[in-house]
């Protein structure tokens, strides 16, 4: 016997209450920032309540230090609903979707990755900044779906671009 019913969207019951919902809207994933002695890897996952900058890893400069680039943390994240991604590091930290003001995606070339810019204005709890994100070499482009958030209503007070390189075959 066939089954009939309606596939349902990715909603996630939030805290205690049954009846709110919050809605995964994009995954931005292998993204890394770099810091003065080591990469920081991270997962961005937009909801249509927050932006959520979930922490999956670090790798030193060193060689002897170099951690799995990630990878673990990330597969254990990849079907987590919102509210464990936020728990699930220290170092995770939420932006209220009205708060995001950027999203600007350059996408990468063969000598140059690609770029990830968020800013956000502070908030109740956030200060505002703006974070450069780069692209691992393992990753997807994601240019598509950043092109198809442009489009997305819940979002049309945020400023999302995408943009090519001058030089695109470099």
């Amino acid at each position: 016997m066939p089954d009939h019913t309606v596939p349902q969207p990715a909603v996630e019951h939030t805290g205690n209450d049954p009846m709110k919902t919050e809605t995964i809207i994009a995954r931005l994933t292998h993204w890394f920032r770099q810091r003065p002695n080591s990469l920081e890897f991270w997962e961005l996952i937009l909801t249509d309540e927050r932006l959520l900058f979930c922490f999956v890893g670090e790798s030193y400069r060193s060689l002897l230090l170099r951690a799995d680039m990630g990878e673990r943390d990330r597969a254990a994240i990849a079907d987590l609903p919102p509210d464990d991604i936020e728990t699930f590091d220290e170092r995770n930290f939420t932006v209220p979707l009205e708060a995001v003001e950027k999203l600007r995606l350059v996408t990468g070339t063969r000598l140059r990755r690609a770029r990830l810019v968020v800013g956000w204005q502070a908030g109740d709890d956030v200060e505002s900044d703006e974070w450069t994100l780069y692209q691992s070499r393992t990753a997807d482009s994601q240019r598509e779906l950043v092109t198809e958030l442009e489009s997305d209503p819940r979002l049309e007070d945020v400023d999302i671009t995408v943009e090519t390189p001058r030089f695109p075959r470099l």
